[in-house]
């Protein structure tokens, strides 16, 4: 099948790979455009893996003030060089994880960031919840880890799903930016404040 120099362009737009690949993902694909972008971003999930452990000393702080200044957010985002800290693609997504954390309220980046008392509080609540539904106890801990899981998919945001396409989480999303933009990202720490709230500190 004859791939075309528009359907090239338009995979290049969406994956950010190069022009070479999307030629080979759509023969690969016998110019199904959909599978092709599978084949790219399943390729570029793998080689942002092997990316994970260089050094990310480069980046930006970005702020970001949401409602008039009702809510106010403050992360950084780490990369490997200069250069990239200051493209484009990496600014916006630098943005796009403050707007995240702006409207979804995250707790914690990462699973492991969560304090094993908030666990436990966690596990005890959806325990005593379980037990007061009266189900089987055969489905109990079952349950239990159902529960548990839907609290970190809630307040950890590399498992929340990502506010413009909830298709995909944040962890997904920042590994789609490390294989096209080419260098190893990491969030490294937010703050978000609301107008009111109790400070925890």
């Amino acid at each position: 099948m004859a791939i075309s120099i528009d359907q090239i362009k338009q995979l290049r737009e969406e994956t950010g790979a190069g022009i070479l690949d999307c030629r080979k993902a759509l023969e690969r694909a016998n110019g199904d455009f959909q599978a092709a972008l599978e084949f790219l971003r399943e390729k570029g999930l793998a080689t942002a893996a092997r990316r994970a452990d260089r050094e990310t000393s480069e980046g930006m702080i970005e702020l970001y003030s949401h409602g008039n200044g009702r809510v106010g957010v403050m992360v950084e985002v780490n990369c490997e060089t200069d250069f990239v800290a200051r493209s484009e693609a990496f600014r916006t997504f630098a943005h796009e994880i403050a707007l995240q954390i702006a409207a979804a309220s995250p707790r914690y980046i990462r699973d492991e960031d969560i304090p094993a008392e908030v666990l436990e509080k966690e596990v005890e609540a959806a325990r005593a919840l379980t037990l007061e539904e009266g189900k089987p106890e055969a489905v109990v801990e079952r349950i239990i880890a159902g529960r548990l899981a839907k609290f970190k998919d809630e307040n950890t945001l590399l498992r929340q799903a990502y506010i413009r396409d909830d298709g995909i989480n944040v962890e997904k999303l920042l590994l789609q930016n490390i294989a096209s933009i080419g260098e190893n990202i990491v969030i490294r720490r937010f703050k978000r404040w609301e107008l009111g709230e109790q400070s925890d500190v």
